[in-house]
């Protein structure tokens, strides 16, 4: 059995445990509001919030409005993530609709409303890490998702979402009362920590070098697949010598990244490295100029 070297390409997860993963995640989710924060009349915020208000207002169901709100950021991210990873984030979406919907009528697992926020801001949060991590739900799903993933959202944008949350905090506690908006402030804090925590590490920039004899298509293919900009750092040589490409990507694209490789070159070597600081952003400008 060949030896990894530490730093080389690792296989991208298997596809049924990145299913199983994105299935558990959106269920789970799905538990944290249907059996312990809608049943206490507890918000906890975005998008999810927002979908609580209307289905008290409407008496409609949650799954409904959850399916509706999420599903035009996945429409409109389409261009900027790829077909594997929106089938995942469809998948998501889908179970944690019917999640639910299934689990309606069920009623509170627990009769204290401290109690219910601290166990359902937690699932609901870890539910939400954990699909976003392995393909799920889309991370402009949650607005808090997408501040972990994206990690530099502009302030302008960070100062809409945060007044969005206090904006539907208030409504929470004008209809269902000011404890219960304690409690869903509880409940949307553990919420955020819980997807901060699955998403550990997961925005963090990688840097990458592509050591391969076809260093020109394997350029093309990442720039027109990914957008993404790379330097030549050492041209082929004339008697066969392998070049050497460097470029940055997301823990989320290494997956798709060294699939693309992979299919430009089979025999490309792949080094992934953390890049950590301004040094290796400064390092890739410079060589890009």
């Amino acid at each position: 059995m060949k030896k990894r070297l530490r730093g080389e390409y690792t296989p991208p997860q298997h596809k049924g445990t990145r299913i199983l993963s994105v299935i558990g995640g959106g269920l789970l989710a799905a538990v944290g509001l249907e059996l312990f924060l809608i049943p206490h009349k507890l918000v906890p915020g975005g998008i999810a919030g927002l979908s609580a208000l209307l289905a008290h207002l409407t008496e409609m169901r949650l799954g409904l409005f959850l399916f509706l709100f999420n599903l035009p950021f996945i429409l409109l991210s389409r261009r900027q993530i790829d077909f594997r990873f929106a089938l995942y984030t469809m998948l998501g979406l889908i179970c944690l609709t019917i999640g639910s919907l299934a689990l309606h009528h069920f009623p509170a697992v627990v009769s204290e409303p401290l109690a219910a926020a601290i166990a359902g801001g937690l699932c609901l949060g870890f539910g939400i890490g954990i699909s976003i991590r392995f393909g799920g739900i889309s991370n402009k799903t949650s607005e808090q998702g997408y501040v972990l993933l994206s990690g530099s959202l502009p302030k302008s944008a960070e100062t809409v979402i945060m007044l969005l949350n206090c904006v539907i905090l208030l409504f929470g506690g004008v209809l269902f009362g000011w404890d219960q908006a304690m409690y869903s402030i509880i409940a949307y804090l553990l919420a955020f920590e819980g997807i901060r925590i699955s998403l550990r590490d997961l925005s963090r920039s990688r840097a990458i070098w592509i050591t391969s004899s076809h260093c020109d298509e394997i350029s093309k293919a990442l720039h027109q697949s990914l957008e993404r900009e790379t330097k030549l750092v050492q041209a082929s040589g004339p008697a066969g010598q392998k070049g050497t490409l460097f470029c940055l990507a997301s823990k989320m694209e290494e997956a798709t990244l060294t699939s693309i490789v992979k299919d430009c070159d089979e025999d490309s070597l792949i080094v992934v490295r953390a890049a950590q600081g301004r040094g290796i952003a400064d390092f890739f400008r410079k060589k890009i100029s």
